[in-house]
């Protein structure tokens, strides 16, 4: 598991260093989401999730991050459902905010994944699904979540370039 979240954490630097703030915030079409949504979305899935099935406080709350993100959002908004306005309405002008969150979000994970044993991951996490959501099977839509949105910011990034 550890190898996996690292390959998605190596893969954000290289999708958003040496970006404008233009770039970072620029949408293919008018409901699109931008590069550095899709980063601050997918990190703040890993971050959310993965705090939650370890009972501590979320790195983007404890550590700060919110106050220095300053987003016009709830400290608990992960980016899950919003509007195309309020995906509109992220902006972020420092690249390095954005892998720095990352990168400590990802220690965090790291740091839980070390926690875990083989007989938790058959866990139940949640019982309101049929069936029910194991701590094994959360970590891997977690994993699927992050990679996907990886996959897209990188495509988007794609786009751009190509564009200018």
């Amino acid at each position: 598991m550890t190898d996996a979240f690292e390959r998605v954490h190596e893969l954000i630097p290289g999708i958003v260093t040496d970006l404008s703030t233009a770039e970072l915030l620029w949408r293919p079409d008018a409901d699109a989401n931008s590069i550095g949504w899709l980063v601050w979305h997918l990190t703040r899935v890993q971050d959310d999730h993965l705090a939650g099935l370890t009972g501590k406080d979320q790195v983007w709350t404890a550590d700060g991050w919110a106050s220095r993100f300053a987003l016009p959002y709830d400290d608990d908004t992960i980016g899950y459902g919003q509007s195309s306005a309020q995906v509109g309405a992220f902006a972020v002008d420092d690249p390095a905010l954005l892998t720095g969150y990352h990168a400590a979000t990802h220690q965090a994970t790291v740091a839980a994944l070390r926690e875990f044993s083989g007989d938790d991951y058959e866990r139940v996490v949640d019982a309101n699904w049929n069936p029910p959501v194991t701590l094994g099977a959360r970590v891997v839509s977690v994993l699927n979540d992050i990679s996907q949105h990886a996959g897209q910011a990188s495509y988007v990034r794609g786009l751009l370039e190509r564009r200018t």
